[in-house]
């Protein structure tokens, strides 16, 4: 018999002309993409909290940062600590009532309003504080698109463990 810890990552973007079409929950693009790596700082954290270290900080909402950038280094090392942009780089926290939880998924959901994160979005992460600082969950590079001004993009992560 062999132990396996297992997770399935999803990102999905969706893309709104303007605040007036998110309200109304009218996309002009939807995006969804897969896979990512866990990176060392993350799996310390869920460690810490999973035994009840007292320096745990956990990614409920209150703690919780989407995070995007437009680095193209690659995703598959899990030494880096977040975001590697050096030009943009935003964490958004994550919207009231977020993280869900559905049976073994967890999902993370951000909303970047029409001033904020307006670059290229190459790169994806979790932290559990604003900015560099916190303990990032997880990469992933994926070339989505550029927003731009007036636009509201909500970036949801979801991670199914088994």
């Amino acid at each position: 018999m062999t132990d396996l810890l297992k997770h399935r990552t999803v990102f999905t973007i969706q893309k709104f002309s303007d605040r007036a079409h998110y309200r109304q929950g009218q996309p002009f693009a939807r995006s969804v993409f897969e896979k990512n790596v866990l990176l060392n700082e993350g799996i310390t954290e869920l460690q810490q909290l999973l035994t009840g270290s007292t320096l745990g900080r956990s990614y409920a909402q209150a703690n919780a940062y989407l995070g995007v950038g437009d680095s193209t280094a690659s995703s598959g090392v899990a030494t880096s600590t977040g975001l590697l942009s050096t030009a943009n780089t935003l964490y958004v926290q994550v919207s009231t009532g977020y993280p869900t939880l559905v049976s073994q998924t967890t999902t993370w959901r951000s909303v970047f309003s029409s001033a904020q994160a307006n670059f290229a979005w190459r790169e994806f992460t979790l932290s559990n504080r604003a900015g560099s600082t916190g303990d990032n969950l997880n990469r992933r590079v994926s070339n989505q698109g550029t927003k731009v001004a007036g636009q509201t993009w909500t970036l949801d992560l979801a991670i199914t463990w088994s």
